[in-house]
């Protein structure tokens, strides 16, 4: 706990609950706060990219799954995390490391075509509303949309066929609304839900 200042509270925490309690925390790492300082003063430090690749590389051997892997993928999330509570920091990314291939192989290795693809829908909501900074708007009408249209009183009733078109429509509102496809590289993916913490620290 007494590395709050350069770990973050969550980062700290999490160190705290491995090393020193030995409890079965899921396996991670934590980019540093002097990462985030380097960033707001000269922008994104260069050794970073390697140095998370290096890290996610661990992670994977690890885990027995590859980030964004065809068959069995490694599937990971993107925590905010500062040394005190901070109102305006960026949410939390779940399921960074799906994209058009990996979501097949989810299917595959869960046995569950319509959990992997709302697994899908929701990252490419939450990436582009978090990370993107695409009104979330866009994409609740798209699934208000897709619940008409299936007689689907929630979420949990819209069936995977329809799950995957508004997978497809979710790219296209990313494409219109950025100017660029959604990303399918993991470590773009990744780079890019690391940058969207940094740019929240002022937020």
């Amino acid at each position: 706990m007494e590395l709050k200042d350069l770990l973050g509270g969550k980062g700290a925490n999490l160190a705290e609950m491995m090393s020193v309690l030995k409890l079965p925390v899921p396996h991670g790492f934590t980019i540093t706060t002097d990462a985030c300082r380097d960033y707001m003063h000269s922008g994104w430090p260069k050794s970073l990219d390697k140095e998370i690749a290096l890290h996610v590389k661990s992670l994977e051997k690890k885990m027995r799954r590859g980030l964004g892997d065809a068959t069995d993928p490694l599937l990971v999330s993107v925590r905010s995390g500062a040394k005190f509570s901070m109102p305006g920091m960026m949410d939390t990314v779940l399921n960074l490391g799906l994209n058009d291939k990996s979501v097949k192989g989810l299917a595959a290795s869960t046995n569950n075509e319509r959990f992997a693809y709302d697994s899908y829908r929701r990252f490419i909501s939450m990436y582009g509303r978090i990370v993107l900074g695409i009104d979330g708007e866009k994409f609740e009408h798209a699934l208000d949309a897709a619940k008409a249209k299936c007689n689907a009183k929630t979420d949990a009733d819209i069936p995977a066929d329809a799950l995957k078109d508004l997978c497809e429509q979710f790219k296209t509102t990313v494409a219109v609304e950025t100017g660029k496809p959604f990303p399918q590289d993991p470590a773009k993916q990744l780079r890019g839900a690391v940058e969207a913490v940094f740019r929240s620290w002022n937020g």
